[in-house]
C-alpha cells in the first residue's frame, strides 16, 4: 500500500510531511511513536533543551513520549494554528488522523497543544494560516495573546 504522506521541505519549519494523494477526512495517517520517558527524565536531559527541536508529547502528569528517533517520521510534522490533522489515542498508540479532506501536496499539520504560559513568546508560530496569533499556542488559549496584541497596539 502507498504511503499517504512524504518528506518535503517546508514553508513552516525547515522539512515537513506532505500527502502524496488526496486524504479523506476521518483517515488515519502515521504513527507518532517513541519511547515512554518519566517526567523527570525530562527535565534531567539536556536534550529537551528549548532552544533544540524538541519531539516530545505529553502523555499525562507521569509520562512523556520521546518521539526523537529516525524511524519516527511523524515527527515531522509542523504545528499550524488552523491544522489538517488531529492526535488520536493513548501511550504508544497515538494515531495522526485528518479532520479535513487534505489534497495531494498539502502539507500535513496539527495543533501542538502548547499551553499559555510566560514563556509562550519561546515558541514563534510560522504557519502563515489567517488565524495564526504569532505564537505555538494551543487553540483554546489564542484569545490570550491576541487580547494582548489589541492592548499593545493602543
Amino acid at each position: 500500500m502507498m504511503k499517504l504522506y512524504k518528506q518535503k521541505s517546508s514553508n513552516i519549519d525547515n522539512r515537513g510531511l506532505f500527502a502524496s494523494k488526496n486524504i479523506k477526512k476521518g483517515t488515519k495517517i502515521i504513527y507518532y511513536t517513541g519511547k515512554i520517558i518519566t517526567k523527570k527524565q525530562t527535565e534531567n536531559n539536556p536534550k529537551f533543551d528549548n532552544d533544540k527541536a524538541i519531539y516530545l508529547f505529553n502523555l499525562n502528569n507521569r509520562y512523556d513520549l520521546d518521539g526523537d528517533f529516525a524511524y519516527n517520521t511523524a515527527r515531522l510534522i509542523n504545528h499550524s494554528c488552523d491544522p489538517n490533522c488531529e492526535v488520536e489515542g493513548k501511550g504508544l498508540k497515538l494515531w495522526i488522523s485528518s479532520i479535513k479532506d487534505i489534497n495531494k501536496n498539502e502539507e500535513l499539520t496539527y495543533d501542538y497543544g502548547f499551553s499559555f504560559d510566560e514563556n509562550y513568546k519561546d515558541f514563534p508560530c510560522k504557519c502563515g494560516s489567517k488565524n495564526c496569533c504569532g505564537y505555538i499556542v494551543r487553540e483554546g488559549s489564542r484569545w490570550r495573546i491576541k487580547k494582548k496584541k489589541k492592548r499593545s497596539n493602543k
